[in-house]
């Protein structure tokens, strides 16, 4: 089972990025990506990719971000 921790600041996504831990993203309570790694992010958008050529652009205010951790 895997803890969600909700990412909300530029410090929590630095530290996603850092690190490369997939996350969830959600957008109108639907999952739209469901395991990937934070490639870029800046104050609107976030970018994240979940296989070589699979990329996908988030606006920040429209999504929820949430890290996956293993207990």
């Amino acid at each position: 089972m895997s803890l969600n921790r909700r990412l909300l600041t530029d410090t929590d996504f630095e530290e996603a990025l850092q690190k490369g831990t997939r996350i969830r993203v959600f957008q109108d309570n639907h999952i739209v990506d469901a395991s990937s790694v934070i490639v870029r992010f800046d104050e609107n958008t976030v970018v994240t990719q979940s296989t070589v050529s699979d990329l996908m652009y988030h606006q920040r205010s429209a999504c929820e971000f949430f890290d996956l951790r293993k207990r």
